[in-house]
């Protein structure tokens, strides 16, 4: 059985940390010269981005944050990502943002950064903890015209999935790197027809009913033969390139993998932990996790793997979340805000704790947080790989569409070459 034990101790320690994080002070936070002179409200909204969503844990950090900062009181509204986005814009057109705002760049820094509506936080970037955030991490939270419109707090790498079982059983183990968790895309293939000879006849899916899940399927086709889905000064996308054609065209030439343009990421994901398939494109430690807990046919060991790639630089897709603060030309309510982001981050007992409720893993250089959480630490060696955030290339929304739909025309019988022509590279104001 699946390693069920492992995960509830991680929640279980998850829960722990997040609690105790109610009754002990931050005594490594930043010094009390921040402190707001008179009381003052803050609104903060938050994406479910891990326990962030969870009312309970929030409230043990709010809790801590104001025995800090008793002047400082922080409401909280939870956001889904269904109406979220509706909401804040409801918001913003009746003057009434939210101060804090927990998401990513895509939405901080190219979506209401874009628009102006965002306070700069480049003082926040400063401080000594700052300097230790990943170069990619900072890039993404930075805007083109030089303000930094996010302060990140966590991050997280998408990958794929396979069925240790069925590949040991269709001798296809010979084709991955268990240490590494990688593999080439030649022995992909190999697998693949391992699978089929075993008498697998649907091993993967290349799901495209709606955009829910395309990180895997980007990942999966940019790796495969070294392409890109934008240029690296993220100015125009470059679907259209031969490595992407090469890859699409294997997906869709190879026996055992098929194009689905019904299925949504989330069918993909039952189907394969119904052992319908050998393989999940769409895949990541919190997947996992509720997966073994909600999921009772899960009877055979998941086995987290990278992309397939033919050159070694491995590519992974990936999360960033943090801070940004709306700017409701409240002077005031901007520095509570601020207040707020350096408590969380700055001292790294703290920021332990508001990356743990995060359930991902830290932008910065920092010891092992799940050191003793054998399930996080497997999942960790992934991060290392997550290339560049291109998700805030402008008309991100619209090409994201536009992915989906391409596949789909694939999927449908249109040539690749023609198919992938039609992809703009360049998408106007959304």
């Amino acid at each position: 059985m699946k390693r069920i034990v492992l995960i509830m101790i991680s929640l279980f320690s998850a829960a722990v940390i997040s609690a105790c994080s109610a009754i002990q002070n931050n005594i490594d936070s930043t010094d009390n010269e921040n402190i707001i002179p008179q009381d003052i409200e803050i609104t903060l909204w938050t994406f479910p981005v891990g326990n962030w969503g969870n009312p309970t844990t929030v409230s043990n950090l709010i809790s801590a944050f104001q025995m800090e900062y008793p002047n400082i009181h922080v409401s909280v509204e939870y956001l889904n990502y269904e109406n979220g986005d509706a909401k804040i814009d409801a918001a913003i057109a009746d003057g009434n943002a939210p101060d804090l705002i927990l998401e990513g760049p895509e939405r901080l820094v190219a979506n209401w950064g874009e628009k102006g509506l965002m306070v700069d936080l480049a003082d926040l970037w400063n401080a000594e903890s700052a300097n230790k955030v990943y170069d990619n991490i900072r890039e993404a939270c930075r805007h083109s015209g030089g303000a930094y419109y996010e302060f990140p707090i966590c991050m997280s790498a998408h990958c794929m999935a396979i069925n240790y079982d069925m590949f040991a059983a269709a001798g296809a183990l010979q084709y991955i790197d268990e240490e590494t968790h990688t593999w080439t895309t030649e022995d992909f293939i190999k697998a693949v027809s391992a699978l089929v000879a075993y008498g697998q006849e649907h091993v993967g899916v290349v799901y495209c009913k709606n955009q829910s899940g395309d990180q895997g399927t980007r990942a999966l086709v940019n790796n495969l033969y070294g392409g890109s889905f934008t240029d690296d000064a993220h100015t125009c996308y470059t679907i259209d390139s031969e490595e992407n054609i090469k890859a699409l065209e294997l997906l869709y030439d190879l026996e055992g993998i098929t194009f689905e343009p019904t299925a949504a990421a989330l069918d993909e994901v039952s189907m394969f932990c119904n052992k319908e398939l050998a393989m999940s494109f769409c895949w990541n430690v919190s997947i996992e996790i509720s997966q073994t807990i909600n999921n009772p046919n899960l009877d055979f060991e998941v086995f987290p793997m990278a992309f397939p790639t033919d050159s070694g630089n491995l590519k992974l897709q990936g999360g960033i979340w943090g801070f940004g603060i709306f700017d409701n030309q409240d002077a005031e309510r901007i520095e509570a805000a601020k207040t707020f982001i350096r408590y969380m981050a700055e001292s790294d007992t703290q920021y332990t704790r508001t990356v743990r409720a995060t359930t991902y893993w830290p932008v910065r250089d920092i010891d092992n947080i799940y050191i003793n959480d054998m399930l996080m630490t497997e999942y960790s060696i992934f991060m290392p790989h997550m290339d560049d955030y291109y998700q805030i290339t402008k008309g991100w929304t619209q090409a994201r569409a536009a992915w989906w739909q391409m596949l789909q025309k694939i999927g449908d019988g249109m040539e690749v070459s023609e198919a992938v022509k039609a992809f703009p590279r360049y998408f106007g104001e959304e």
